[in-house]
């Protein structure tokens, strides 16, 4: 088995954040969001696996390498034809996979627990495909599945104003290579109210004409991190797997002796915890970080060379070498790399929540 990770599109949601940075970098608990995508795949053994990009993308490739720290090799593969849908991203990559059975992954989804059970199931049953649902909140955000009067599986639909269920479909697929590339020539862009290659529609050409197809729920969490409350979710999930031995205090930071640190906190290389701080994890904090004289609450994430004073800071993303002065109360926000915030040095009035683009400058 192959697996072909997922990683173009722009990412326009979540703007203006990846107006300068891919989607699938964006750190969450201070690692790129396709690291974890690439861990899931290592741990159930896949160790060829290609990755989908823009074309003229280089910024994968620096951050994620050859795949050796994963023990695996990476492969990059550019998006031919323009963005025509992710239908047809595995046929895009079809010289790479050549009669291999595939695991494609969409990089910007985030599952805890392990993908084994799911190629179990495909391997077991000698499925055709085998597609992993998830009971949601928004199933007209997905493409969800059908049932037939008997509870078998009967088709799909992208994205239904009136959803025929609450299982979507997310963004981990298997499937034989040929039956895939048989039903992939019978679809067309023609036939997508979006003019693309719909994956549904993949999946709806192999049921009707008599492959196997089959799923596993995710009784865990998944979450499809479209959103910026999505990210701030993910975000708080993976902190949450945090464990003991991981909240570690390298060596070399400094913590003030009126600091305190309270729970799962993970301090990196260089990094100078000042006087008067509080911080109440999970927290992780990157290395060469300063902070004085502030809160850090619980699930949020502090990149490298962050610098903060006289700030309280709760449930956010905080990308690397901002740079955050306001007494004001930051909750629920994503700030991009290099983004200042500033504010009067005078009482908290409330809470904000922001999502604040690369090197941008706030005064609140």
């Amino acid at each position: 088995m192959k697996a072909i990770i997922a990683a173009g599109g722009h990412g326009t949601r979540l703007r203006p954040i990846t107006w300068t940075l891919n989607k699938h970098l964006i750190p969450m608990r201070n690692e790129p969001m396709i690291w974890n995508a690439i861990k899931k795949i290592a741990e159930i053994g896949v160790t060829q696996i290609a990755i989908n990009v823009n074309p003229g993308e280089t910024d994968l490739q620096e951050v994620c390498g050859d795949g050796e720290r994963w023990g695996v090799e990476l492969t990059y593969i550019e998006q031919s034809g323009g963005a025509v849908g992710i239908g047809q991203i595995v046929y895009n990559a079809r010289e790479f996979i050549d009669d291999d059975d595939v695991l494609y992954y969409l990089g910007d989804n985030i599952i805890l627990g392990s993908l084994q059970r799911f190629v179990d199931r495909f391997v077991n049953d000698s499925l055709d495909c085998c597609l992993a649902f998830a009971r949601v909140r928004e199933p007209e955000r997905f493409g969800v599945a059908m049932f037939d009067k008997r509870g078998k599986l009967s088709g799909f639909i992208e994205k239904p104003e009136i959803p025929p269920s609450d299982l979507a479909v997310t963004g981990i697929y298997l499937y034989k290579m040929k039956p895939h590339l048989e039903a992939f020539r019978h679809i067309s862009p023609k036939d997508s109210a979006r003019n693309e290659y719909e994956i549904t529609h993949i999946h709806d050409w192999l049921l009707k004409n008599g492959y196997k197809v089959g799923y596993e729920e995710i009784t865990g969490w998944w979450k499809d991190t479209g959103k910026a409350e999505d990210l701030l979710e993910g975000n708080q999930l993976l902190l949450n797997e945090m464990t003991i031995e991981e909240a570690l205090i390298d060596e070399t930071a400094q913590v003030h002796e009126t600091a305190q640190l309270q729970g799962r906190v993970k301090v990196g290389a260089h990094t100078v915890i000042g006087p008067c701080t509080l911080i109440r994890g999970p927290v992780v904090i990157g290395d060469g970080v300063k902070i004085s004289d502030s809160f850090i609450g619980p699930h949020t994430s502090i990149g490298n060379a962050v610098t903060i004073e006289g700030a309280e800071i709760m449930h956010s993303i905080v990308m690397e070498e901002a740079v955050i002065k306001t007494q004001k109360r930051i909750l629920d926000s994503i700030i991009g790399r290099g983004a200042v915030l500033n504010g009067e040095m005078m009482g908290v009035s409330g809470a904000h929540s922001m999502v604040i683009g690369q090197n941008s400058t706030l005064t609140l």
